[in-house]
């Protein structure tokens, strides 16, 4: 088990069954995936871009990534639909929670200028989304062997059931929102 979910089952998850009053210990909201998506614009062109990419979101993620494709063809960008243009990891159980404690406390204090993350981008449903400018804050990453910085997004899935829940456990799991 990894430290971050012993962490939330011992002692995290009282606390936030207090904060939001719930009775039931299963109506406490966890989180359930995480997403991280990786696009790759100039991979139209060039496919080896694409690779570059698998191969840091596999780095980052610890298992292999999807290929996604373009649903619709747009002829100003020269897309046509079926063309790969980026890369998914859905992470769950420990594997998610192995990348939440590397995310929380070892990239994000990486990133220059950070300020916090916004309160503002949950979705309504208890899921937050957070867009990261270059992958290099992973230390997992060699800066030598980047052919390219380039960004992520990354979704953290909860079973809360509206924003203030979803901000009460995050904030529980020592996410670093902005006051």
């Amino acid at each position: 088990m990894t430290g971050l979910k012993e962490k939330f089952e011992k002692e995290l998850h009282a606390t936030v069954m207090k904060n939001l009053g719930i009775k039931n210990k299963l109506q406490v909201p966890r989180v359930t995936k995480i997403v991280v998506n990786m696009s790759v614009g100039e991979a139209t062109q060039d496919s080896k871009k694409l690779q570059f990419a698998v191969d840091d979101l596999t780095a980052i993620a610890g298992q292999k990534p999807v290929i996604t494709k373009a649903k619709k063809s747009i002829a100003g960008f020269k897309l046509r639909e079926g063309m790969n243009i980026g890369a998914k990891v859905t992470l769950r159980k420990e594997k998610m929670y192995e990348f939440l404690d590397r995310l929380i406390n070892i990239a994000l204090p990486r990133v220059r200028d950070f300020r916090g993350l916004s309160k503002r981008s949950f979705d309504g449903k208890g899921n937050y989304s957070l867009g990261l400018k270059e992958q290099i804050i992973f230390p997992e990453i060699n800066y030598d062997k980047v052919d390219k910085i380039r960004g992520m997004d990354v979704t953290v899935c909860t079973t809360a059931k509206t924003d203030k829940e979803a901000l009460e456990l995050l904030t529980a799991l020592n996410f670093p929102f902005s006051k």
